[in-house]
């Protein structure tokens, strides 16, 4: 049977990584995407060691649509019919109140978790159109939710994140394309010393008095919605640590 082609933007650590681990030992063939070419290129080694996995590496900044389209067609042809999109590039940068905020800093959020995911399907969905047959799971997020102090411009990218593969799904009805938002709440990745910018002390705090969710166990969700049958669609998944209920309500031990 032909292996599946699966491009994880954002696949050098964290939920990208762990999703490139998930589908790999499940006999995919991967595009994996990235900014650090050491990280990726240690992930590819990983796999292919492990599970004799096929792994293309396409370094690039989602955030830079000429690079995206460049990479995209100096793949190889036999890689260039993706079955599986997982927009999983993202992050936040700061803690400020809206009003006290960096621009600066929300053009980098906004363009990352917005712009490149609108790009990168742009990019990918008319192939699985041509087709006939593809998925889109995007990385959304609870914060898209819920609004918390101090996260405003992100919880809004996450809920226009929602609103894209929304109406991402109505302009597919027709087609057989399937669409698929995760929406995870904690989850211990790189992601939060980012936020804090590099204070992983901070970082850490998040964390504290509770077992939050790893990029491991988001991939497990996300293969589930890649891998049940065509018929299905997955059309959105809130997936939260046990002592989670909303963006801010966590019990802490």
């Amino acid at each position: 049977m032909e292996k599946k082609t699966v491009l994880i933007t954002g696949a050098s650590s964290g939920i990208g990584e762990g999703c490139a681990r998930k589908f790999a030992m499940n006999g995919y063939r991967l595009i994996l995407n990235g900014r650090n070419v050491e990280k990726l290129t240690a992930v590819k080694r990983e796999l292919e060691t492990e599970y004799r996995a096929d792994v293309c590496l396409l370094p690039f900044d989602v955030r830079d649509r000429g690079a995206a389209q460049a990479a995209l067609d100096s793949l190889p042809e036999e890689w260039k019919a993706i079955d599986i999109l997982i927009n999983n590039a993202g992050l936040v940068i700061g803690v400020d109140k809206e009003h006290e905020g960096n621009p600066d800093e929300w053009d980098i959020v906004l363009d990352t978790n917005i712009k490149a995911l609108l790009a990168m399907t742009r990019l990918v969905v008319p192939g699985m159109v041509e087709r006939g047959r593809g998925h889109v799971i995007n990385m959304g997020s609870i914060a898209g939710d819920y609004a918390y102090p101090g996260g405003s411009v992100y919880c809004a990218s996450k809920a226009a994140v929602k609103a894209l593969s929304d109406g991402l799904r109505i302009d597919l009805v027709d087609t057989p394309v399937r669409v698929t938002n995760i929406k995870p709440g904690l989850v211990e990745t790189n992601f939060s010393v980012v936020r804090f910018r590099g204070d992983k002390a901070a970082a850490d705090n998040v964390y504290k008095g509770i077992r939050p969710l790893t990029g491991d166990d988001i991939a497990e969700v996300v293969y589930f919605a890649a891998a049940v049958p065509e018929h299905i669609q997955v059309a959105e998944v809130l997936v939260m640590p046990t002592n989670q209920a909303t963006g801010t309500i966590v019990s802490r031990k």
